[in-house]
């Protein structure tokens, strides 16, 4: 009996993936594979502990105007899609890394609030308080991991 309630949650997780995959507007590339995307929601966790983390394309977009630096992690099933087309353009401008991860859901719960977020800012430096040394050397290096993982996805798409 425990053989069929695995499977059933297994096939269960299957069609939530394909649900998921299903909602990513055409828009949305470069998109994170299932690695790259672990990889994003743990440094996006990360920034959240440190309050290194900007919510909303409002919040995102002021920050990028304003100047600051980091990545820009976008959600693929935003609907309607016109509420974050802009956000890449600002961010190609700024010389700010992006990429997309496949749902909004996802993106919400690594950083840490229960409403569906569109995208995100991950700020190499904190705005408010400084981080110890250990911490600020731990997200550089995961920032500076996932970074290169998305320069390497975005040079194989152009």
């Amino acid at each position: 009996m425990g053989d069929s309630d695995s499977e059933v949650e297994k096939t269960a997780q299957k069609e939530k993936e394909r649900k998921k995959l299903l909602a990513i507007a055409p828009i949305a590339k470069p998109l994170a594979g299932k690695k790259l995307s672990k990889r994003t929601s743990k440094l996006v966790r990360r920034a959240t502990e440190h309050k290194c983390l900007k919510r909303g394309v409002k919040e995102v977009v002021k920050s990028i105007r304003r100047g600051h630096k980091g990545l820009c992690v976008i959600a693929g099933n935003i609907s309607p899609i016109d509420v974050i087309t802009h956000v890449p353009l600002l961010c190609e401008e700024a010389d700010i890394p992006y990429i997309y991860v496949p749902s909004k859901e996802d993106l919400a719960s690594a950083g840490a609030t229960k409403r569906p977020t569109c995208c995100v800012l991950v700020l190499t430096k904190p705005t408010e308080e400084e981080l110890g040394q250990e911490d600020q050397e731990k997200l550089k290096e995961e920032y500076d991991q996932v970074v290169s993982e998305i320069h390497e996805t975005t040079s194989s798409l152009f």
